[in-house]
């Protein structure tokens, strides 16, 4: 359990989250218990060789955004297991029908902030070369007499300061930038599950990333299962997603 505390506050993505949502879970047959850890509700699933708990990774999901969920699992058995995300398995239950639901991995999700960091360098350059401009001109100044004439001055020491300014202004963003894109890295490193092979009484976990679902046409919760294998374990999660106190 202390395996569990430590994998929930790893896992959290914090954010204020607007037009949010909760998650429940429904037991799929007696092995599973709901219940609640820390004002949140969880589950726990109890097969032959494993045991695996779950529970989101927030308070509130974003509504049209991405639920992530925090997967803690045990070996029971006397050998190693493998856990491998791509036996992972979400389904969407949408009228009657079913319809799959991406699980977003870590390589994903490293894709994802590798693009978002390509976008951060862009705009930080153009600011950067705004700056500078800015600073090139810093040193130009007009000038009108009373007699009414006018003209143009430059002052070596004014572009000078301007230039240092915006030299120090460039650099903390692109530092900024930087650590942000090597922040976000080891967030997904640390905090997103991967694929593992359990030793006896082992545990391990992480964020699972799912595609957002799709809203319920006649407006109630979005329901959809998620099937976590485990060796030649299968643990089947019945979630319910809606409205925040609905």
């Amino acid at each position: 359990m202390r395996r569990w505390s430590l994998l929930v506050l790893c896992a959290a993505l914090g954010g204020c989250v607007t037009n949010a949502e909760t998650v429940q879970f429904t037991p799929s047959n007696p092995q599973q218990q709901a219940l609640m850890r820390d004002g949140q509700a969880a589950l726990v699933s109890r097969q032959k060789s494993s045991l695996v708990l779950v529970r989101p990774a927030s308070r509130q999901v974003r509504a049209n955004g991405r639920p992530v969920f925090v997967v803690a699992i045990n070996n029971l058995s006397k050998g190693p297991v493998d856990f491998r995300v791509a036996q992972v398995e979400a389904t969407q239950h949408v009228a009657g029908s079913d319809y799959g639901m991406q699980v977003v991995t870590y390589e994903m999700l490293v894709q994802e902030e590798k693009n978002r960091q390509v976008a951060a360098a862009i705009f930080t350059g153009l600011a950067a070369a705004g700056n500078a401009y800015s600073a090139s001109q810093a040193g130009y100044g007009h000038y009108t007499t009373p007699s009414g004439r006018s003209g143009t001055f430059y002052s070596p020491t004014a572009a000078a300061i301007a230039q240092s300014n915006a030299t120090a202004q460039n650099d903390a963003m692109i530092a900024a930038t930087v650590e942000t894109g090597q922040r976000n890295m080891a967030v997904l490193e640390q905090s997103v599950i991967k694929d593992n092979t359990l030793m006896p009484a082992e545990w391990y976990g992480g964020q699972l990333h799912l595609a957002p679902p799709v809203a319920s046409e006649a407006g109630g919760p979005k329901t959809y299962t998620i099937v976590i294998t485990v060796g030649n374990d299968r643990h089947v999660i019945d979630i319910a997603q809606g409205p925040t106190g609905a």
